[in-house]
Order: structure tokens, then C-alpha cells, then sequence
């Protein structure tokens, strides 16, 4: 019996043929084969919200060989992600391949293992069209807005510009946060610390207050009143407290736990996370066993763990770290009450396989990611960290100080993982402290006092944005990352070191959307709206009355937007930039034009003055010593150059690493084009060159890629030399004619 068996990429293609063997023939569709014209809406609103779904241009053969695979079969498997979108793929290729239920199985599994891909062959499914609709709907909406409100910013702002259901929130979230930053009136308070010895170890007391409670500083007056009675005063030990407090490990990661420890831990950025996860769930191919899926599927909010996965892990910490590594108990985590629960939580396919004896055949970017996603895994299933803590209480004058500390008595989890937090945990307290007993006078050192001012909230990162997303309901696990890379592409929010920054683009249009769009633009509309998806998903709503409802409003919103701004443009502001403008002094300000953005001088038309927009690279220049400036070309494409320029004319396309050459300390630089791919420094007289190995092309973090630009100038290149050799080279006339008629018969 003929079996074919479809999947989405090459890499799990391969990975499953090794573990079915040779009855069953294992394709790739290579993603979605089948969606919504591009160049149209391809929605009719008129008659119920009728898709118009096309074979996508550029897979007419990967169409035609599954179709030809396809009628040959027996039985064909649809394999594809275990997810609404990996559902809604599988029913596109039953449709397109004009399959019929009687030969069509739909089949799923959370781990590409063995055991789990015959598993799933063997206990096959029909196609769940309540996921398949939840899907249509999300794709229908985000169809719907785009087409309509895009044109509609390109008519009133600008041309180029992008609106979505989900981006157009995210975009809010962040000018949101940036203007109560602006709006934040920072208080003054005073802290004082002292600085005490007990048995010859130093120890910090921080001002409580006194015998009645707490006593805040809200001025230097208030804490020059407590410094004239403590300075040089004797402290005395009043009271001492000593506990045991014990902490549980973090759960295994979700898709947004996963991008948020992965940004603070690795820096990595959520698209980055998802697509090395991507190539770890897929499979590995490892020294000795072969292509090897790693993990479990990436995109998930649940915290569900398989029982044989839970054994695998206690069996392991058994024997890695001994007995009193291994709870009681096995741990069970409760997923969130709105979670969709569809799969387990991301974790390793095989415990056993730990992170160290797998490094040699992964990518550095590969192993750092599963050596986190292991850790935490294994962690979860380890005894609490127990922690002595002490509290101490010392009285000088009339005014209280207190001492805390901790230290580890028994490590627990903590041997193995620590999970990272955006801010300080409230419980965290300082090193070990002397010995302290009741009556106690420590050794005064000196004193400190300190004025601060209250801090506005901090600007989202990527990690902080993603739990924000996940905690009001935006979104969901597979779309975090896809949003903040749509807003970061669109430059409505830019990266200050590892803050984003709504720009003054995402600014204009923010407040366009919120003034004639509220309903899109409001979070809890948002999150109430992926909440009718889960209705729809859980066969307890149609998808085209959600449609409907929304439709209805949106339709006359946008018709009265047209109306009120007839005629009128929104004018997004220049960003003001610190660079003097030599002709006039004025601050010279960022604009856009044709090819990219560009300073110019605000006083055009009187002054006309403009400049190239450079970024600096932190990298000195490798000729001189100058600062490296990452410069724009005409083109489009960066390049790399001295900011003495002129009087240095050091220029390249080849963009700097992280690396440092090891025959002259210098920085080593990225030269990757089609035909040439290595490492080199540039500082003359060195030499060093290094070949890139393929499979290790993403190994070093360049400080700022060159977009391309090498490739795009080898063809030029390319294309100039046989232009000049047909201008230099006369052919015989014979030759001329028969060279011609090939391209008049094409």
C-alpha cells in the first residue's frame, strides 16, 4: 500500500523518512501553498465573506510533483504544524490536491521522535475544521484591515505605510509607555547607608526609621536631621532575626517565557528565538544518530508535560545530581484559565541528551537555545532551592537600621537554573552576614547617604513587550514575534540599545488610529477578539459571524475617516537629531526620501544643506583609528566608513564582528557574497583570513550587517564586465546571428 505523507519543511521531511523507513514517502510542501491573492482583497464582504484562495505564484512545481506523488498514494497523511495554521495548511492541501476523505488523514505530533511520529500514523484524525475556520477568520480580519486601512495611510500620511489588527496595538502599547514616560514627574527621597564590621567582614545597614514604623526622606533637610544624630554614633545589634525560606523553580517555557528569557539571557530577539527553535524542533543532524528533532514544538502556551517526558527527567536528576535533587513528587503546572492548552509545554525531546555532548553538531546559536530550553526543563523537575536568611535590626540614637542577608543551604534547582527577571525580586536580599546576636555592637566605618529621584517606567524591551502582549491578551504564542518584527520593519518603533522607541512615524499614526479607528486600536477590543477565534476554534461560534460583527463596525468607521479627512495629509514630524547643521547652526533633522533617510538642514529653502544619516559602530577605524560610521549609499545598501572622510579614505562593504584578530588585535570583518564567503581583518599589513564555514554563517554577532550589499555589488560587477567585453570584443557576424536567434525563438 502506497503511503505519502506530507510536511511543511525539507529539514522535518528528511528527519521523519529515517524514522517510517521506506513504507511511506515523505514530502515537503515547503509552507503554505494555497492563500489570498496578494494584488487583490480577495475577500468577498458582499456575500458572506467568501474567500478567493490561489495557488501562491513560484509553487506551481512543488503543486505538480505532490499532486503526481498524491494520485499514486494510497493513503495520504497530512503532517503539517500542530496548530490552528498548521491545521488550516493541511485542509488547503486537500483542496488543492483535490483529495478525497476517503484517502485523506490528518496526523499531529508535538515531538518529532520515533515513537511519537509512528504514534501519530498509526492513531490518524480527520481534518478539525473548527481550527481550520478559527484560522480562516484570523487571516479574513487581518485581510480586511490591512487592505483597507493600508491605502488609507498611504492616502493621509504616507505612502508605504502598513496597518494591522494586532500591529497596529503593539504600536499603541509602546507610544503609550513613551508618553508616560514624558508625563512622569519624578519626587526626590534620600537613602543612608552605614557601613558596620562584625569579627573583621563589612556589612551595609540601611535606614528603616525608629521605634514607631517607617520613616521616609523626602528631602536633604530630612536627612541631614537623622545624619547629625547617627554620624560616628554607636550602633547596637536590637534584635535578630533567622529563617529558612524556600523557592520553586520556574515552569518549562512557553512560546512567550522562551522569548523573553532567551532576549535576556542570549539577547537574542524574538525572530531570531523562533527560527532556531524552528530548526531544533525540525531535527539536528548529530554525530552518529542523524537528523534528530530536539525539542517539542515551539509555539504553545501550555505548561502540560507528558508523563514519560516527567520519568525521563526525574530518572535523569537522579542520577546526574543524587536523590535529594529528585522532589518527592513529580511537579504539575497549571497553564493560564484562557491558555489554548493544544500542546505540552517546549521542552527536550530527550532529556538524556544533554547540552554538552550535542555541541559539537549544533550551530553556537543552536546550542546556547537548547541548553536554556534543556536547563529549564530539567530544573522544573528539582527540589526547591532552601535559603537561611537573617534579619537584623540596630538601633543608633532614636533612629532604626536593618541588615539582611542570605546564603544557600541547599542549592536545589538553583544547580542548574536561574531564571532571569526584568526587575529585582522583592524578597531578594544581600550576601551572608556576620554573626550578629542581640547586643552586638559592630565597628562603625562610615556612613552614606544618597538623594535619589523616583524613575518613570522603563521603555518596553522585546522580552517586557512579549509578557505584556501575553498578559492583556494580544495576540497569540504565534504571533509575538512575527508583530514585533512587523513594527520594527515598518519603523514605527525603533531599538535604543535594547529598548524600543515609538518613532515619530508610529507617533502620527497612533493617534490617526486612536482618533478615527478606536475599536482596532483598543487592547481589550484586541484581546476580546482573539477570544471569539478560540469560540470559533472550539466549535462554539461561526466564524462568519464574528466576521459580521466586526465588519459592520469597522466599515462605517472607515467611511467616516474618509469623510472628516478629505483632502487633508496627517504631517508626521522630523526627528531632531544633535548633529549642527555647518551653514546655518541649526539642529539638522532625519528625513525620508527616495533612497532611505537622510539629514537635512531644517531651514530648507534658505539653507539646502543636507548629509548622509551615519551610525556609529563603536568599531574605530581600522586605517587611522577614527570612529567606523555605518553609512547609507543611494542604493539603499549600508556600507561601512572612517568619519575623517575625506582625509581617510577607508571605506568598505564588509561589515564588523564581534571577533578579535588573533594576529593583531584588530576587529575582523564579514566579507559574504555568493562566491566568496570569509572572515578578514582590514588593518593594513595584517592579512588575516579565515574561510566562513556554512553551517556556522551565523556563529558571530556582526555589529551591523551590510544588508546584502556585497552579493548586490558582485552582480553589478558582474553585469558591468559583459557589457564592457560586448562593447570591446567584435564577433564575427556569423556568430552575431546565431546567438540571436535563441532569444527571437524564446
Amino acid at each position: 500500500m502506497a503511503k505519502l505523507l506530507i510536511v511543511e519543511s525539507p529539514a522535518k521531511a528528511k528527519t521523519i523518512t529515517k524514522y517510517l523507513g521506506g513504507d511511506y514517502q515523505v514530502k515537503a510542501s515547503m509552507g503554505h501553498l494555497r492563500d489570498l491573492p496578494k494584488k487583490s482583497l480577495g475577500v468577498d464582504v458582499d456575500h458572506d465573506f467568501a474567500p478567493d484562495y490561489q495557488p501562491i505564484e513560484g509553487k506551481d512545481k512543488i503543486i505538480r510533483e505532490l499532486r503526481a506523488a498524491a494520485d499514486e498514494a494510497d493513503c495520504v497523511y497530512l503532517a503539517t504544524d500542530p496548530d490552528r495554521e498548521g491545521e488550516a495548511i493541511s485542509w488547503h492541501l486537500r483542496e488543492l490536491l483535490d483529495l478525497p476523505d476517503s484517502k485523506t488523514r490528518r496526523v499531529t505530533f508535538n515531538e518529532i521522535t520515533k515513537h511519537a511520529v509512528t504514534e501519530a500514523v498509526q492513531k490518524p484524525r480527520d481534518i478539525d475544521m473548527d481550527l481550520v475556520d478559527a484560522q480562516q477568520a484570523r487571516r479574513i480580519l487581518d485581510r480586511i484591515v490591512g487592505y483597507k486601512l493600508s491605502p488609507f495611510l498611504w492616502r493621509k500620511v504616507r505612502s508605504g505605510l502598513s496597518a494591522g489588527r494586532v500591529q497596529s496595538v503593539v504600536t499603541r502599547m509602546v507610544v503609550d509607555r513613551e508618553r508616560e514616560i514624558e508625563a512622569f514627574k519624578p519626587q526626590e527621597y534620600w537613602t543612608i547607608d552605614v557601613r558596620l564590621a562584625k569579627d573583621g567582614r563589612d556589612f551595609l545597614a540601611h535606614f528603616y526609621g525608629n521605634g514607631q514604623g517607617k520613616v521616609e526622606l523626602p528631602d536633604q533637610a530630612a536627612a541631614d536631621r537623622v545624619l547629625a544624630d547617627v554620624r560616628d554614633g554607636v550602633y547596637t545589634v536590637t534584635d535578630v532575626k533567622k529563617a529558612q525560606k524556600r523557592r520553586q523553580p520556574a515552569p518549562p517555557f512557553i512560546t512567550s517565557t522562551l522569548q523573553q528569557e532567551a532576549s535576556r539571557k542570549l539577547g537574542m530577539t524574538s525572530k531570531r528565538t523562533m527560527a532556531v527553535a524552528q530548526e531544533l524542533y525540525e531535527g539536528v543532524e548529530l554525530q552518529g544518530s542523524g537528523l534528530t528533532g530536539l525539542i517539542t514544538y515551539m509555539r504553545t502556551d501550555s505548561l502540560r508535560i507528558a508523563d514519560e517526558a516527567v520519568a525521563a527527567a526525574r530518572s535523569f536528576i537522579d542520577g546526574r545530581f543524587g536523590p535529594d535533587y529528585k522532589p518527592g513528587r513529580a511537579r504539575v503546572f497549571k497553564t493560564k484559565k484562557n491558555a489554548q492548552d493544544a500542546h505540552e509545554a517546549i521542552r527536550p525531546s530527550n532529556p538524556a541528551l544533554d547540552p554538552d555532548s550535542l555541541r559539537r553538531s549544533l550551530t553556537p546559536d543552536q546550542f546556547r537555545l537548547y541548553k536554556l530550553i534543556w536547563s529549564r526543563f530539567l530544573a522544573c523537575q528539582m527540589s526547591d532551592a532552601v535559603l537561611d536568611t537573617t534579619a537584623a535590626t540596630l538601633a543608633c540614637a532614636d533612629w532604626q537600621f536593618r541588615a539582611t542577608g542570605q546564603s544557600v543551604a541547599f542549592p536545589g534547582f538553583l544547580a542548574l537554573y536561574e531564571e532571569s527577571l526584568d526587575e529585582a525580586r522583592d524578597d531578594e536580599d544581600g550576601g551572608e552576614l556576620p554573626a550578629l546576636r542581640a547586643g552586638d555592637r559592630p565597628e562603625y566605618r562610615g556612613i552614606d547617604p544618597k538623594q535619589h529621584f523616583t524613575q518613570p517606567p522603563a521603555r518596553y524591551t522585546e522580552a517586557s513587550l512579549i509578557r505584556a502582549m501575553e498578559e492583556r491578551g494580544v495576540g497569540r504564542p504565534s504571533t509575538y514575534a512575527p508583530t514585533i518584527s512587523v513594527i520594527l520593519d515598518r519603523e514605527y518603533v525603533v531599538k535604543d540599545g535594547r529598548s524600543l522607541r515609538p518613532t515619530g512615524l508610529g507617533i502620527a499614526v497612533t493617534d490617526l488610529m486612536i482618533d478615527k479607528f478606536n475599536d482596532i486600536i483598543d487592547v481589550q477590543f484586541t484581546a476580546s477578539m482573539e477570544d471569539q477565534l478560540d469560540e470559533v476554534e472550539h466549535g462554539r461560534a461561526d466564524y462568519r459571524a464574528v466576521l459580521r460583527r466586526f465588519y459592520d463596525g469597522f466599515a462605517g468607521e472607515l467611511q467616516k475617516a474618509e469623510q472628516d479627512l478629505d483632502k487633508k495629509r496627517i504631517k508626521v514630524p522630523d526627528e531632531v537629531t544633535d548633529i549642527i547643521c555647518e551653514r546655518c547652526g541649526r539642529n539638522m533633522v532625519i528625513k525620508n526620501g527616495r533612497f532611505g533617510k537622510f539629514l537635512a538642514c531644517p531651514g530648507y529653502p534658505e539653507c539646502k544643506n543636507t548629509k548622509p544619516l551615519s551610525q556609529d559602530t563603536g568599531v574605530p577605524c581600522p586605517v587611522c583609528g577614527a570612529k567606523l560610521l555605518k553609512k547609507k549609499a543611494k542604493s539603499g545598501y549600508s556600507y561601512y566608513g572612517c568619519e575623517k572622510n575625506p582625509t581617510c579614505p577607508f571605506m568598505t562593504w564588509d561589515s564588523p564582528t564581534k571577533r578579535v584578530c588573533p594576529k593583531c588585535g584588530g576587529v575582523v570583518y564579514r566579507h559574504y557574497t555568493k562566491e566568496d564567503k570569509r572572515y578578514l581583518c582590514h588593518v593594513p599589513g595584517c592579512g588575516f583570513e579565515e574561510p566562513i564555514a556554512t553551517r556556522r554563517k551565523a556563529e558571530e554577532g556582526d555589529a551591523a550587517p551590510a544588508a546584502g550589499k556585497p552579493a548586490a555589488e558582485a552582480r553589478t560587477a558582474k553585469k558591468t564586465a559583459k557589457k564592457t567585453a560586448k562593447k570591446t570584443v567584435k564577433k564575427p557576424a556569423a556568430k552575431k546571428t546565431a546567438a540571436k536567434k535563441p532569444a527571437a525563438k524564446k
